[in-house]
Parts: C-alpha cells; sequence; structure tokens
C-alpha cells in the first residue's frame, strides 16, 4: 500500500489526486443511492403494499446507523479513514443490488439497514476528507463542483430510467442489481487503484464534544431533524396524493437534479462571497416558506403543479447547507476534524431515529400538520443561523462572543 503526503500529492497524475478521488466518490455514491430513493416509494407501495406509518418505520430504521456514526471514531483507530470510506460505498452498493430480492417488510427493513450503514459511514468519512483535504479558501466553491458531480451522475441514472423503464420492461430486480453493483465496482477499483493520501494533521481518535462548537451541533440538529420531512414525505405524497408512476417520480426527480447541477457550483460561489450566515439565513427564510406551502397543498387543495415546483425549490435551499460545513472548517482545530465529524453526523441523526415514524403515525390523522411542524424547524435554523459571526474563526464561533478583528471590519 503506498503512502503519499497530501502536500505531495499535486505531483501524482491529475486523475489519482485526493481531489478526484473525491469527485469519483461522489459520482459513485449516488447511483446505488439515487436508484434505491427514486424506486422506493413505488416499490414498497406497489409489492409491500406500505402506508404512511409503514414507510415511516423504514425511515427510522434507515436512520439508525447515521446515529451510531460516532461509532467510525473507534473504526478508525484500526482502519484508515481512506479505506472505511470505500468500504463503506462498496457495502451500499452491495445492499442497494439485492434491494428487490426481499420484498417483505422484515427483508424490506434488513436490508434498508445494511445499506444504511454503508451510506452513513461513508458519508461520515466522506466529509471529513473533504475538509481535511480542500483549501479553505476553495471549499466552498469546490464542494459546490462536487455536490454538482454527484448531481450529474444522479442525472445520468434518472435518464436511464426514464428512457428504459417502459421501453425495456425493466423491472425492480434488474434496476437494483444493475445500480448497485456499479456503486460497488467502482470503489473496489478505487480501493486498489489509488494511494493512501497522508494528511498534514493527524486527527484525533477520541470523541471530540467541544463547548465551542455548540452552534455548529445545533444547526447538525435542526437540519437532521427538518430533512426526515423533506426526504420521508415529500416523494411519499407525490406517489400517494398525485398517484405518480416510476417514470414520472424519476422525472420529476431528473428535473431536480439538472437544476441542482447548475446552481450547486453557484451556491458555493456565494457562500465564498456573502459569507455562511447570509447563505443559511437566505435558505431558511426560503425552507420556512416552502414548507408552509406544503402545507398549503393538504390544506386548501393546491395542486400538483405547485407540489412539483416545491419539491424542486426545496433541493435548491438544501445546496445551501455546504455552509454549515465551511461554517465548522473555518472554527474547528484541523486535528478535530475527522471525530467532530462522526460527532456531528450523529447528532444530525438524534432526530432521524424517531421522527420518522413518529410523523408516521401524525401523517394518517393529518398530513398537513406534518408539513407545518417541518416550518417550524426551519424557524428554528433561521434563528440559529442568525448568531452565525460574519467571519467565523477559533475563538469566535458565534456573536455572542467578542469580536475579532477581520479585514472587513
Amino acid at each position: 500500500m503506498k503512502f503519499v503526503r497530501l502536500q505531495d500529492s499535486q505531483s501524482l497524475p491529475f486523475w489519482r489526486r485526493p481531489q478526484a478521488l473525491l469527485f469519483i466518490m461522489a459520482m459513485a455514491m449516488p447511483v446505488a443511492f439515487a436508484t434505491w430513493s427514486a424506486l422506493l416509494n413505488n416499490f414498497v407501495i406497489e409489492v409491500a403494499g406500505f402506508d404512511g406509518s409503514d414507510i415511516g418505520w423504514l425511515h427510522t430504521v434507515r436512520e439508525i446507523p447515521g446515529f451510531f456514526a460516532i461509532g467510525v471514531i473507534a473504526l478508525i483507530i484500526f482502519v484508515r479513514e481512506q479505506v472505511l470510506g470505500l468500504v463503506s460505498l462498496i457495502m451500499l452498493g452491495a445492499a442497494t443490488a439485492v434491494t428487490a430480492q426481499f420484498p417483505q417488510m422484515g427483508g424490506i427493513l434488513t436490508v434498508t439497514m445494511l445499506s444504511s450503514i454503508g451510506f452513513h459511514y461513508y458519508e461520515t468519512v466522506n466529509q471529513s476528507l473533504q475538509l481535511q483535504w480542500i483549501d479553505k479558501a476553495r471549499a466552498p466553491q469546490m464542494l459546490g463542483w462536487i455536490i454538482a458531480a454527484g448531481a450529474g451522475a444522479t442525472i445520468v441514472v434518472y435518464l436511464l430510467i426514464v428512457l428504459t423503464w417502459e421501453a425495456l420492461g425493466l423491472t425492480y430486480t434488474i434496476v437494483y442489481w444493475l445500480s448497485g453493483g456499479f456503486t460497488a465496482v467502482v470503489a473496489l477499483i478505487c480501493l486498489f487503484a489509488y494511494p493512501q493520501f497522508e494528511s498534514p494533521h493527524p486527527q484525533n481518535k477520541t470523541m471530540v464534544l467541544r463547548r465551542r462548537y455548540w452552534l455548529y451541533y445545533a444547526l447538525q440538529f435542526m437540519s437532521g431533524a427538518r430533512r426526515q420531512v423533506f426526504v420521508v414525505f415529500a416523494g411519499f405524497m407525490m406517489v400517494e396524493r398525485f398517484g405518480y408512476q416510476v417514470d414520472e417520480i424519476t422525472q420529476l426527480f431528473l428535473l431536480t437534479l439538472v437544476i441542482n447541477m447548475i446552481a450547486a457550483p453557484m451556491l458555493g460561489r456565494l457562500v465564498a462571497v456573502f459569507g455562511e450566515r447570509r447563505a443559511l439565513i437566505f435558505e431558511y427564510v426560503g425552507l420556512c416558506l416552502v414548507f408552509f406551502a406544503y402545507g398549503g397543498i393538504y390544506y386548501f387543495g393546491w395542486g400538483v403543479a405547485l407540489a412539483t415546483a416545491l419539491y424542486v425549490v426545496n433541493h435548491i435551499f438544501f445546496s445551501l447547507a455546504l455552509a454549515i460545513k465551511t461554517y465548522f472548517q473555518k472554527i474547528a482545530d484541523p486535528q478535530d476534524i475527522a471525530p467532530t465529524a462522526a460527532v456531528a453526523f450523529t447528532i444530525n441523526h438524534i432526530a432521524a431515529v424517531f421522527l420518522p415514524a413518529l410523523l408516521g403515525y401524525i401523517w394518517l390523522k393529518s398530513p398537513g400538520l406534518v408539513f407545518m411542524l417541518a416550518a417550524g424547524m426551519a424557524v428554528v435554523s433561521l434563528l440559529l443561523s442568525m448568531l452565525i459571526p460574519r467571519h467565523p474563526a477559533p475563538g469566535h464561533e458565534t456573536t455572542l462572543q467578542g469580536r475579532l478583528l477581520a479585514p472587513a471590519e
């Protein structure tokens, strides 16, 4: 196994540099995950007969590994982060591949748990590697491009589903096998094709929970809680209320991703120019309006056109969440990045463990109320974002502290 210091990696061919590996992983992961997501609602309704409560329980099970992402800290004592990330990606792909082989409730929950372990451990390590391998000055723009790369890969997946699902008479089995297998094979190749990159700042391998990071933790918690409403119920609504078929829901996902692919790099640039505080305030004001409008679909009978538009706009606002990452990058000690990424991922998923199941029961009584609760969460996030300084730095993590001198102030 070859080891290369991060500062020496720029002498490698472009395709073997750490930034290239980040882009490849960003494009490989959505092939499995996006396919799983695109087919999931139709699969569980048509094959397994799920209702709102069942889908809530499925997503609760899916989020349990995210809650235990803190286990990454223990694993990186024995396994390098880069290796752990790629092995987790292989696990995600393999579990996705066999999803359609288990069409009953128990089987779906088991396979979902396995794929979720791969997804969440990959995401935890990936976020850590991004912040370690990308320079602070370039981070917002680079993260925007990485988001766009993942969106581009997802677009290809959605296009293939839309163009071939009816034309070739595809089945859930075939599509899950192809997508999951692709992700697993790409990750396996990367495991052997790339050297091990050595960060200049060795990471702490114990749990890091610092008081001065409290605002970052709070933003992560609210982000996880709010996102559950969208991830679990927005797509489910399109199938349950408006009768979207597999190719139709995939077309919606495709439209969303095309717009996101164009918008993400620009949003990254906006974060770099205007700062994390303004970017997140803009995001949360927008999400408040979006979730109130989602509720209006049920309370006022608004139609499918508005629901489609809200779905797209919601995704665009979510892209601004990269500002939470760059905020942490600016306030963190470099050696805290890996353990704090694991802690933050666990905090992000605290609500995710119980919220989908709880909201699933509320959904059976009042779907509109679920979206009203999400709007309330967005308001809390907005209030928290106002505490971010214009120029965050160690010792100047929130506006509640004494202001540091900054060039622009």
